[in-house]
């Protein structure tokens, strides 16, 4: 991998963030990573997660997963939705857990990529598993 091409996608991720209300402002979440074909962003669950059983609500955590893949399959600085995904969740989370997703391209073949996001606690305990496929648009992060 390039120096550049580690350049441009800590850039896509930077721009991205600083536009993405949802992720950054309503969900507390913080971008800790962004390079070629991967992200990591983490999130503290707070009372405002939590569920009518006192845990992380499912579609908090999903979106934490939604959210880093976006980040992972925008890296090459062309613009990409998600095509489709699946979560499954493992264990819950709790009130004060610092949530971290890793997001990994598995595959990239033409306009579209697989990628895979694990979610885990600050304890290495994975909470939730998260694949997704990527479809390219037109149009790019930065501009060209």
């Amino acid at each position: 991998m390039s120096p550049d091409a580690k350049e441009l996608a800590r850039l896509v991720g930077q721009t991205m963030f600083a536009m993405d209300i949802a992720s950054k402002d309503t969900m507390g979440m913080e971008l800790v990573s962004c390079e070629p074909g991967r992200a990591v962003i983490r999130m503290e669950v707070k009372a405002l997660h939590l569920n009518g059983h006192h845990i992380c609500h499912g579609g908090f955590i999903f979106t934490l997963a939604d959210s880093t893949f976006a980040f992972a399959c925008n890296s090459y600085n062309k613009a990409a939705v998600a095509a489709g995904c699946s979560i499954e969740f493992l264990k819950p989370g709790q009130l004060g857990d610092v949530l971290t997703c890793e997001g990994v391209e598995q595959t990239l073949s033409g306009r579209h990529g697989i990628y895979d996001m694990k979610v885990s606690n600050q304890r290495g305990e994975v909470i939730a598993l998260f694949r997704g496929k990527s479809a390219q648009i037109q149009g790019t992060v930065i501009p060209a």
